[in-house]
């Protein structure tokens, strides 16, 4: 899959299914990414994987064997639909044109019967040149750089058709290096040029274990042979935005995949391409008659990375007080935690979406580059009204919420409480009076669901020692979610 050296971008059909959860402790999800990734691998021996749910094909020379890229899209669609998974595709110049044109259907954008990005089945076909119509109607949004985005956006650029028309020395002069790439990509090409030719030097790294070793300790080796195979770019000029991950088992089992980044590869980016690959390697076979199962056999010796996709390397924008040096020093002490005590043991809060105080922040393991399961960005109707709570309890407390007469304070369906608030105990405390309250915020979630409905009404409550309080009432019973400060 390779674009031209005069930066027009090649055919690339994109591979979408949508709705592909968050990975988890043992890498289910990415082993089940990996099937579909090799269903993929019959149409087209390389495929480049850009995280679990979503990967990439040249479509030009597989789409003159199975009879047009229409045709194309359609087969891989069905094949990966044959094997359990809901599938999009979309064609179109460049993979990031691509990769909107599969979720075109998803994204609500409105199309027209003429519109080259018209949808089809089973995905959207952009024509060869109509990829920057296709982009003008997205919202700047859509770029893989929210900073940029929001100076666009206030700047009153709202659409990939405004930036695309603005002058390229101006957008250089403004946004630099990071602008004209985004801005390459807006214009429906490829976001930067590719070396003029094959480094004289071999930059591919390798790192042979001896012992064997299984999955987690190589994964975190591959941040330091990461950080080896960058530098060695940097000392010719260049950097990185593809990488074949190599790894050979001492069994003679070998697995190689191609790995690709919106931007360009940072070595946390790749030792987490290494980590979703090495989820998938097999492991040890069970013993039979013979004996017990041979560990070693099902161990890793090699790992090697091959920079695959080279570009000139443009320097980057240091702070204004220079570069950045504790967060370096963070980055090192958290990968050495992780050595020590396992990849979810260094974890950092990352905000997301949600109703409730305790789905609005989400703890990911330190280098992983996850989308929430609640995106942040959407609207969340019953949502508490601001200030967040400052502490959220892991688990509720049970309280006791009752009015003036003794009673316990009661919700109906139709969110009208049964009398005013006058005294709350919460957990193990002591009976404290409510000097004031706000609520109630009714919430009825997954109600389609009748295992995992919810229905609740949330109160803020302010007691006599100055504390206040996040409370819910579901079924009856009163529950502590969060207090503030």
């Amino acid at each position: 899959m390779r674009a031209e050296r005069t930066g027009k971008p090649a055919r690339i059909l994109a591979v979408w299914c949508p709705g592909w959860p968050e990975e988890d402790a043992d890498g289910a999800e990415a082993r089940a990414f990996g099937h579909v990734v090799t269903v993929v691998e019959d149409f087209c021996p390389e495929v480049e994987v850009l995280r679990p749910g979503m990967c990439v094909l040249g479509a030009r020379g597989p789409a003159r064997y199975f009879g047009g890229e229409d045709a194309l899209a359609r087969k891989i669609a069905e094949a990966v639909a044959a094997h359990g998974f809901d599938c999009h595709t979309g064609v179109a110049d460049g993979q990031f044109a691509a990769c909107l044109a599969a979720r075109a259907g998803r994204l609500g954008r409105p199309v027209s019967p003429g519109d080259p990005g018209a949808p089809g089945a089973p995905g959207v076909v952009v024509p060869p040149g109509g990829t920057r119509q296709f982009l003008a109607s997205y919202p700047v949004h859509v770029l893989a750089a929210p900073g940029l985005a929001g100076q666009l956006a206030r700047l009153g650029i709202r659409t990939l058709g405004d930036f695309a028309a603005l002058p390229a020395r101006d957008v250089a002069g403004r946004f630099g290096a990071e602008g004209t790439a985004f801005q390459r990509v807006a214009r429906g090409q490829e976001p930067r040029r590719l070396a003029a030719g094959p480094p004289r030097a071999d930059l591919s790294t390798a790192l042979e274990f001896d012992p064997p070793v299984h999955a987690e300790p190589a994964a975190f080796a591959a941040k330091g042979l990461a950080e080896q195979m960058l530098a060695g770019l940097a000392a010719c000029g260049l950097s990185c935005v593809r990488v074949r991950v190599r790894v050979t088992g001492a069994d003679g089992r070998e697995s190689a995949r191609l790995w690709r980044h919106d931007g360009l590869l940072s070595a946390l980016a790749v030792a987490q391409r290494v980590r979703w690959q090495l989820d998938g390697w097999p492991p040890a076979r069970a013993g039979g008659d013979d004996g017990p199962a041979d560990e070693a056999a099902a161990g890793i010796t090699l790992l090697r990375l091959v920079p695959d996709q080279l570009v000139p390397e443009e320097g980057r924008q240091l702070g204004l007080w220079g570069d950045d040096l504790i967060s370096g020093r963070v980055e090192r002490a958290a990968v050495r935690l992780q050595a020590m005590l396992g990849h979810e043991s260094v974890a950092h809060p990352l905000l997301a979406g949600g109703r409730g105080p305790a789905e609005q922040v989400v703890l990911v393991p330190f280098g992983d580059m996850r989308d929430p399961r609640f995106p942040a960005d959407r609207p969340w109707p019953a949502r508490i009204p601001p200030p967040a709570p400052a502490t959220v309890y892991p688990v509720p407390l049970t309280a006791r919420v009752i009015d003036a007469t003794g009673s316990p304070v009661a919700v109906t369906g139709r969110a009208v409480v049964s009398a005013p608030p006058d005294a709350l105990m919460a957990g193990d405390s002591p009976w404290l009076a409510i000097t004031a309250w706000a609520g109630p915020w009714p919430v009825t979630e997954r109600w389609w669901d009748e295992q995992n409905a919810t229905r609740r009404a949330r109160f803020q409550l302010v007691t006599e020692d100055g504390s206040a309080w996040l409370a819910a009432i579901e079924l009856g019973r009163w529950q502590i979610e969060a207090r503030y400060d």
